[in-house]
């Protein structure tokens, strides 16, 4: 599997966890080579697959993940076991969180 971002030492503390801000590594969609993105907890947050990506400051954390197209951004968190997939787009200060699934 080619990886589309690194985690880079930018970290963020909440809940107990340290959330780490993401790096391009390549583009795709209107996501440019060493763009700057938002927080994960680890790798499984956010899928190397697809046109997925966190923008901004929106945190994604504990289990949750994030795949497919799925775009979040603003100061959305997303955390616990959520999945956010498909086509779908989240902004603003949202908090998505539990069992839910958003796609």
């Amino acid at each position: 599997m080619i990886k589309k971002y690194k985690l880079t030492d930018g970290a963020y503390h909440t809940n107990d966890k340290i959330l780490y801000r993401i790096q391009a590594l390549e583009d795709f969609g209107d996501v440019k080579k060493g763009e700057l993105g938002g927080f994960v907890q680890n790798e499984d947050n956010l899928s190397h697959e697809g046109g997925c990506w966190i923008y901004e400051d929106a945190k994604v954390y504990g289990e949750a993940k994030v795949y497919e197209k799925a775009r979040v951004g603003g100061s959305a968190l997303i955390y616990g076991n959520a999945k956010v997939f498909g086509y779908t787009r989240i902004g603003g200060s949202i908090e998505i969180s539990g069992d839910s699934k958003i796609g």
